[in-house]
């Protein structure tokens, strides 16, 4: 039978994981001739033999891919025989566009565990073991092709034994960029007052003796510095609050196994799933009665945030005597996670007893993703390491846009061809140092994929340093508002295109007529929306300084629910009503607002719960925790009604609801229970009405207010129940990290306009 030579192009994830000497070795057992190499564009395959060996070879390419592979498109055409006699494994290539795609950073490997843990390998308990199928990727690459020289290792060469494990096709080190050993690999240290104290395993075995101690160590990860304390000592937990400002919000919780998960918290098998996966993200799960754990790791709350080790050290500092690690991000609060030493010891002094340092350079900061088990599916609360940057697929394909998304949860999103490309979370740019990590983040997505989009697209908030960032950029921009981006991206998300029912609520989203909006229901898609109906706009006293107190906010509602005859509820007592009741009747510096997040916290502070907050959406969530996981059968009653062509909620009417069960001495369980209740049906009801004016059946559910898992489900089965297609983000948060990548598809459609 004569032979063929076939040219086959893999696009995906497909460098840095081991695709190479996969292909490699299918070839061999195949007797095919020719040769495989990394491009910019991807793997590169040229292979010569029998037309069902080829045909054979083509299909175990994609059934049998490596772990950590992702396979996108794979092309094959024939060409001329060549005269080549084996298989090789050529060089990459640097010239070309670039369109392959980097792996995020993944858990270590059970193969790489067993030598880990086996007294007699050569790499046994080193910190930095790793493989072609786990470790650093995305935080150690700084360009393409994903070779040595393009990482931060490439300062560590290899000594003679790592480098005939990296030239081995057999190897399962086989081109792993960050292979290494204890003889050339990076190393730890350890700083405590401004000096090193020790290194190598004495630094581990003296980090592991201060954190059985109850001293506060800072830890270098792989994609920034954690803040580590022992989770089951009250003293040292309250300390760590006290000296990083961080005084209420749940930390998250690092335990050695999910033995020991299990006695912490009531898992379910998706969270099980969640927390051992390769991606091993903060897992918000139950609590279970006598986990063992300092309440203060999450006060009044029924879930801690645990997540398993992903990083060889982890191992480490979880085989002494301490099961439990709170492991915080190694910041103040409102800056983003340290990632150079220098820095740590600087930013982190005062916060850290000591510094567990080591020498291998992180080159982008990435914080821990985090996941919720909510109606049935894992859902992303903050999408950074394990995931970013894997694409999203998309329905269409089109222009190259850069979307830079909002204020809080920033991330920006590259579409490139029928793919969107997420960056890590990137934090709330309110300060500089955040804002150098936005701009490191675009500058990371243009160097992998080495374009410059002629497309910028940001909130229509003009002050974000997000949007000021846009306009001085040299090419087009284009403002889009915040709750269009919400909706663009849940259809982009689920590869729909519209039009839909967008059931949008948060906190703050910049109207186009200068109020603040975030109580929506829009009729649109990407192509455009209309404003259909929303919250009543009420006065928001002080604008910010009401946020960070939702018993301001109660007043004002109160107030344009009653007018001056309030009623006299409890928590007016400890507050002096009479400045912000003259600032909201004389409409001094307060903005009017549609906000659910506004209303959530109104109704809390009403009912006895959080008065003032320490994190976002602190009085909410409470909120929501005082219901005891249940909505009940009694929703508060909740008019609906006409104007300027639109359908109002009548937030008044919620509030006079609410202030009647406040005065009839109704708990405040009971009080959430039935508020949701009315929400869900007021939001239900107004969908309904959408669809008999508009013949819109789908409906799509966005913003931040949906992570209350209460509401969400609530929402879902009631929809569920009334005949609607519901879209839910899934592989995006519902919250602002999504924004980005429906400004990018928004932005897309406009370039398709010309």
């Amino acid at each position: 039978m004569p032979s063929e030579r076939w040219k086959i192009s893999v696009g995906g994830i497909v460098q840095g994981v081991g695709f190479r000497p996969f292909v490699y070795r299918l070839a061999g057992e195949r007797a095919l001739a020719g040769f495989v190499a990394n491009t910019p564009e991807g793997v590169a395959i040229e292979a010569q033999g029998q037309a069902a060996q080829l045909e054979d070879f083509l299909a175990a390419l994609r059934g049998e891919a490596p772990p950590l592979a992702q396979i996108g498109e794979i092309v094959s055409a024939p060409i001329p025989l060549g005269h080549d006699t084996e298989f090789v494994l050529h060089h990459s290539t640097v010239s070309g566009p670039v369109s392959t795609l980097i792996s995020p950073d993944v858990a270590v490997c059970e193969a790489c565990l067993v030598e880990f843990f086996d007294p007699a390998d050569r790499r046994f308990r080193y910190p930095f073991i790793n493989c072609t199928n786990c470790g650093p990727r995305y935080t150690i690459v700084q360009r393409i092709p994903y070779d040595r020289p393009h990482t931060t290792m490439r300062d560590f060469a290899m000594c003679a034994t790592c480098q005939r494990e990296y030239d081995d096709p057999s190897n399962r080190r086989f081109h792993a960029q960050p292979n290494c050993c204890p003889d050339c690999g990076p190393q730890l240290s350890l700083v405590a007052a401004g000096q090193q104290v020790a290194e190598r395993n004495e630094a581990l075995s003296e980090a592991v003796r201060r954190l059985a101690a109850g001293e506060i160590v800072a830890v270098k990860g792989i994609g920034g510095f954690h803040l580590a304390v022992d989770a089951a000592n009250s003293q040292a937990v309250q300390r760590l609050r006290q000296r990083k400002g961080r005084e209420a919000k749940p930390l998250a919780v690092m335990v050695a196994d999910l033995a020991t998960a299990r006695r912490v918290c009531r898992l379910e098998a998706l969270e099980e799933q969640a927390l051992a996966s390769q991606e091993r993200p903060i897992v918000l799960a139950a609590k279970k009665e006598g986990h063992g754990l300092a309440e203060e790791v999450a006060t009044g709350y029924d879930q801690f945030g645990l997540m398993l080790p992903y990083a060889p050290l982890h191992y480490l500092l979880l085989q002494g005597s301490v099961r439990a690690l709170v492991m915080t991000s190694g910041n103040r609060s409102e800056e983003p996670i340290c990632i150079e030493n220098d820095e740590a010891v600087q930013r982190l002094n005062g916060i850290a007893d000591c510094f567990l340092l080591h020498d291998r350079p992180i080159h982008l900061p990435c914080d821990d993703s985090v996941v919720a088990l909510q109606a049935g599916m894992i859902r992303q609360i903050r999408r950074s390491r394990g995931f970013a940057p894997k694409p999203i697929g998309l329905a269409e394909t089109g222009g190259m846009v850069l979307g830079v998304g909002a204020e809080l949860k920033n991330t920006v999103c590259l579409l490139k061809e029928n793919q969107a490309f997420l960056s890590q979370h990137i934090g709330d740019l309110k300060n500089l140092e955040a804002y150098r990590v936005f701009q490191q983040s675009i500058g990371q997505l243009g160097a992998i994929f080495e374009i410059n989009p002629p497309l910028v697209v940001h909130d229509l908030h003009p002050q974000y340093l997000s949007s000021r960032w846009a306009k001085e950029q040299a090419v087009s921009t284009l403002a889009v508002q915040h709750h269009h981006a919400h909706l663009a991206a849940c259809l982009a998300e689920n590869r729909q295109g519209g039009p839909a029912i967008g059931i949008i609520l948060d906190g703050t989203g910049y109207g186009p007529d200068q109020t603040i909006w975030g109580g929506e229901v829009l009729l649109g898609d990407a192509r455009g929306y209309q404003r259909f109906s929303a919250l009543e706009s009420l006065p928001l006293p002080g604008g910010d300084a009401a946020v960070q107190a939702p018993w301001r906010t109660a007043l004002s509602y109160l107030f344009a629910a009653y007018g001056a005859d309030l009623p006299d509820l409890p928590f007016m007592a400890a507050h002096e009503c009479g400045v912000i009741l003259t600032m909201v009747e004389k409409g001094v510096n307060s903005p009017l607002t549609s906000s659910c997040g506004r209303l959530f916290d109104a109704v809390a502070a009403m009912s006895g719960g959080r008065q003032t907050i320490q994190y976002e959406a602190q009085a909410a969530i409470e909120l929501m925790q005082a219901a005891g996981g249940k909505l009940g059968k009694e929703g508060f009653p909740c008019e609906v009604y006409a104007e300027n062509d639109m359908l109002k909620i009548s937030v008044r009417s919620i509030i006079r609801a609410v202030g009647q069960a406040v005065q009839a001495g109704m708990a405040q369980g009971e009080i959430s229970r039935r508020f949701h209740v009315g929400l869900v049906a007021v939001f239900t009801r107004v969908a309904e009405e959408a669809r008999r004016r508009e013949k819109i059946n789908t409906v799509v559910l966005s913003g931040g207010v949906f992570q209350n898992r209460l509401l969400l489900e609530g929402m879902l089965a009631s929809l569920d129940r009334a005949g609607f297609q519901v879209l839910l983000h899934e592989k995006l948060p519902c919250n602002d990290g999504c924004i980005s990548l429906g400004q990018a598809v928004i932005g897309r459609e406009a370039l398709k306009k010309g």
